[in-house]
């Protein structure tokens, strides 16, 4: 073949894979095995990155901070978040029922952060500082919020995109929490 016809090919090539992918996809939906928020984790059944950050009153929250012998939720947000604004009061009632929460805010102004849970509550046993976002590139995050479940020995056992709701709290996070406790 000739470059030409190999150049007017490619189009057709990348199309006919688009078209494959978006197939695979709706046969998954259709199945009801495709989930949208299904991102995936390098970190999924490992240890917890090593990390030391800065907390909120001047201590240091580090990676064996999160093995405790039972499960802790990971939080990223941010102040500057408005999904972390709806996943707040969920949060809070997570806390309530008694879910340690540990807070990662994410290239965020401790004074911004300070204002952030004083308004919407704060959820948190401990609020890191990752400013930079260089813990945040280790754990692989897309965005804010983001949460991940960690067992009691510090493995990495779920990841959930987005803002956490009840229903998510209540089926997903509570069932994790039965499992690894």
């Amino acid at each position: 073949m000739t470059r030409r016809r190999l150049l007017l090919l490619a189009p057709l090539g990348a199309t006919a894979i688009a078209g494959a992918a978006f197939f695979a996809m709706l046969q998954r939906m259709s199945a009801g095995t495709f989930d949208p928020r299904g991102v995936p984790s390098m970190i999924l059944g490992k240890r917890v990155p090593a990390f030391s950050l800065p907390t909120e009153n001047g201590a240091t929250l580090t990676d064996g901070d999160l093995v405790t012998g039972r499960p802790v939720l990971v939080n990223f947000f941010a102040s500057w978040c408005e999904p972390c604004v709806e996943e707040a009061p969920v949060l809070m009632g997570m806390k309530g029922r008694g879910v340690p929460i540990v807070g990662i805010a994410y290239k965020d102004k401790p004074g911004a952060t300070r204002g952030f849970l004083g308004q919407h509550g704060d959820p948190y046993a401990r609020v890191a500082m990752d400013e930079p976002g260089r813990v945040a590139i280790d754990w692989g995050l897309y965005g804010v919020p983001e949460s991940y479940l960690i067992d009691g020995n510090g493995i990495v056992r779920w990841r959930y995109v987005g803002p956490m709701t009840t229903e998510v709290a209540s089926t997903q996070v509570a069932g994790l929490l039965r499992k690894y406790a």
